[in-house]
């Protein structure tokens, strides 16, 4: 290796401390913001919150659907 390369070669070592930097700040930014927003502190818990939301969901659509169907029968039949 010779001057030109091994400087070429710590430019890359700086771009790359700086994107990991970067992408750890954007990381933890985000962790605050999924605990402030669901009250998860790591991304297991945040797993476990959207199976328990989604299982949330799929019953409140059952309702709904029960109820529309009650609405048409009421009106209809």
């Amino acid at each position: 290796m010779d001057k030109d390369d091994l400087l070429a070669l710590k430019s890359k070592i700086e771009k790359s401390k700086t994107t990991v930097a970067e992408l750890t700040g954007q990381q933890k930014s985000q962790m605050n913001q999924l605990k402030e927003t669901f009250g998860c502190d790591t991304i297991e818990a945040a797993e476990e919150k959207l199976e328990t939301m989604k299982k949330s969901i799929s019953k409140l659509d059952t309702q709904i659907e029960e109820g529309l169907e009650k609405l048409e029968e009421m009106y209809n039949g």
